[in-house]
């Protein structure tokens, strides 16, 4: 199962078969498109004159449309590129001069068109390459992906929302993280008041009873007053003790002295099973980025020990030039998902503080792999 918060940072490399096949029957797909769009609108615009050119005109805007929506759906589909439907401007209740009028003044129409001509002759460059590819297993491995992976970008950023649209997506995700982010936040406050009040403030009250039934019996009882401020001493260094790992619970002291390598290392070493890690962030990030971090992975060590029946885990973490990603990957049954109020929703309140991104690949059967993609500036 496969769980995914949405606007992720960037799309992964795509499947190498998946990749090869797309190559090859694109090349067939782009070559038609590429003769009819010239031939229609040449033959379109030399006959307009005598009114023949404008159905076909009209047809020729009409199969850049379709092209284009086809385009989308294909490269979603082969090159795992998040594309997803466009806006396009109205056209019920209009005449077909109209029509064509309204497409031709809509953006997405010329983004249309500008893909579909430029991806005629990356076709032919990358035909070869799929072809070598099905032969040549390093390539296959190694360069077909990052080939499909550009062109995924290609299209994402010709065929994907024209600017207006990503900032109003953007602004949406923003609003969304930063409610989840508050209330994260508040969690955070009444799990820090309930362990106070449970834990610390309970050994303080007993600490000033014992010293209050100590003065008490001062005068009259030796005996009984040092047992007491013998039971007093034991509930304050226990008082003491649960203020630090409450502290800890805060801000590890580890962490600000020594960075996520050492603070996760020392998380692995508490957990029940083996963790292997494998820490480069530098430059250091933010000190917000490397709590998150923190936390999401102690959090979900926690979770593996309890749930997942795995028998060793394996933690991940490097910087990009935007971000931290974080990856932690288990051998346990699978099956994990995000659900409301889960541990995995939490997760992602977590990393929605900083406008990080949860992503969780869980097949019933495992393995499980649970990534933060953690922004390094705002």
């Amino acid at each position: 199962m496969t769980t995914e918060q949405q606007l992720p940072p960037e799309h992964p490399r795509p499947n190498p078969a998946r990749t090869i096949v797309y190559m090859i029957v694109s090349f067939v797909f782009r070559l038609v498109q590429f003769i009819l769009i010239v031939v229609g609108a040449v033959v379109g615009v030399a006959t307009v004159v005598v009114w023949v050119g404008f159905p076909i005109l009209l047809a020729t805007t009409g199969f850049v449309r379709w092209s284009g929506d086809m385009e989308r759906r294909w490269a979603r589909t082969m090159l795992r590129s998040p594309l997803t439907s466009v806006e396009r401007l109205p056209l019920e209740g209009q005449s077909l001069t109209r029509r064509w009028l309204t497409r031709l003044t809509d953006p997405t129409t010329w983004r249309d068109l500008s893909y579909l001509m430029i991806a005629f002759p990356l076709a032919v460059a990358e035909l070869p390459v799929a072809i070598a590819s099905i032969v040549l297993l390093p390539m296959a491995i190694w360069v077909t992906p990052w080939l499909g992976w550009l062109h995924g970008n290609l299209a994402m950023s010709l065929l994907g929302p024209n600017r207006t649209k990503k900032l109003e997506a953007k602004a949406e995700h923003l609003q969304a993280s930063r409610a989840r982010g508050v209330d994260a936040a508040e969690a955070e406050r009444r799990r820090i008041e309930r362990d106070l009040h449970d834990g610390a403030q309970q050994r303080l009250v007993a600490v000033a009873m014992s010293l209050g039934r100590a003065k008490s019996k001062f005068d009259n009882d030796p005996d009984a007053v040092r047992d007491l401020i013998d039971e007093a001493h034991s509930d304050a260094k226990l008082a003491v003790s649960e203020l630090r790992d409450l502290a800890r619970g805060i801000f590890p002291a580890v962490l600000g002295d020594r960075g996520l390598d050492a603070a996760l290392s020392a998380q692995a070493a508490k957990s029940p099973i083996p963790v292997d890690v494998h820490v480069n962030v530098e430059p250091r990030p933010p000190a917000a980025v490397e709590t998150t971090a923190y936390f999401i992975v102690g959090e979900t060590l926690t979770n593996i020990a309890k749930h997942s029946g795995a028998t060793e885990a394996i933690v991940k973490v490097w910087r990009s030039d935007t971000h931290v990603i974080v990856e932690i990957t288990d051998n346990g049954h699978g099956g994990a998902e995000v659900r409301p109020g889960g541990g995995l929703a939490g997760l992602a309140d977590r990393a929605a503080t900083i406008d990080g991104v949860i992503t969780v690949v869980s097949p019933v059967g495992g393995p499980t792999v649970i990534r933060a993609d953690l922004p390094c500036q705002w």
